[in-house]
């Protein structure tokens, strides 16, 4: 296995605005990086150029020391040594569990004895082992998926690409595959690429999360520093449920607030002085007669907790959760515990 590269990738379709635009990523060797960001933001047109399946318009794609594509030239998918798990699955549905898995071993010419090995580890992997003989119809969502990652794995794939492969699922069942994708990657040791748009998938799979918007990449970092630390607004505001608020510059050049600096900055927020964004996590902000006033807009019950959105005197928005229960149109008063100035 090698580090996949991408170096100032860009694809145009020809439509007035790119898919991708100067996109430069290194995924490093064995590691799970989530592409991130909305529907159109160009994340599966980065999947599909990695894969083979989209040739770039500028820009080069390398494994290793080894060229996959540049804007002259591209290795065909067969020849990359990856695996693609679909929204879809993608299985044939005359086939068994087991020849389904080992379809890619037979296009290779694997037959016999170590056919038969290679189909049998995979299945173990994802623990199917059982389910070998049945058809995808008598299966779940989760078993589908599943045996679809068998058949990435049997083939001792450079690289595995997923898109969205949990979109279809439900959400105990997505917990449950998201158990499954941990110990699949911890197993196979294969590097892997996750397309989604579900930050909650991106933190709780990804060594990596790189979240794009508009066919750019804004930021690559580990889930928790990306959550703690966003760059931009952007990305502040697609990371978490937090709220974006316009305040007063803090002196000095500090990033990370506690109260003791944000309360003098919503205190002179009214002079109109707003050239800061600073990012409120809802975690971060907490029911206190000492802190500043805000009357509740909206609650919606969460089963453990209540999400309340809560409107300041200036008219900007916070968002809080609280275990008791509050009334539209409430008083309450709030003290942030913490922030982050983008």
């Amino acid at each position: 296995m090698a580090k996949l590269i991408l170096n100032r990738v860009a694809k145009d379709f020809g439509t007035g605005r790119a898919a991708v635009s100067d996109l430069s990523l290194d995924v490093r060797e064995g590691g799970f990086l989530a592409l991130l960001g909305p529907s159109g933001c160009g994340k599966t047109t980065v999947l599909r150029m990695i894969a083979g399946f989209e040739t770039p318009t500028d820009g080069s794609i390398h494994l290793g020391e080894r060229l996959l594509a540049d804007a002259s030239q591209a290795l065909p998918p067969e020849k990359r040594n990856m695996a693609m798990v679909f929204q879809s699955y993608a299985l044939w549905p005359h086939m068994n569990v087991a020849d389904n898995v080992g379809y890619p071993l037979k296009v290779r010419g694997i037959s016999g004895d170590a056919y038969r090995q290679k189909v049998g580890e995979a299945l173990s992997t994802v623990r199917l082992g059982d389910y070998a003989e049945r058809r995808p119809a008598d299966l779940s969502g989760g078993q589908r998926q599943r045996v679809a990652l068998a058949r990435c794995l049997v083939t001792s794939p450079d690289v595995v690409l997923l898109d969205e492969p949990l979109a279809n699922l439900d959400r105990h069942l997505k917990q449950e595959m998201e158990e499954t994708f941990r110990e699949f990657h911890q197993r196979s040791g294969a590097t892997m690429v996750y397309v989604t748009h579900d930050q909650s998938e991106a933190m709780a799979l990804a060594t990596d999360v790189a979240v794009m918007s508009e066919g750019r990449l804004l930021q690559v970092a580990p889930p928790a520093d990306i959550y703690a630390r966003p760059e931009g607004r952007i990305v502040g505001g697609l990371i978490g449920r937090g709220a974006i608020l316009s305040l007063p510059s803090p002196a000095g050049d500090i990033r990370q607030l506690e109260w003791t600096a944000i309360a003098p900055l919503l205190a002179s927020r009214a002079n109109g002085d707003r050239s800061a964004d600073i990012l409120v996590r809802q975690e971060d902000v907490v029911l206190d007669a000492e802190g500043i006033a805000a009357t509740v807009e909206s609650v919606l019950y969460e089963g453990e907790r209540y999400a309340a959105r809560l409107r300041l005197a200036d008219g900007q928005i916070l968002r809080a959760y609280s275990r008791l229960p509050l009334s539209i149109g409430e008083e309450v008063r709030v003290v942030i515990r913490g922030a982050w100035r983008l």
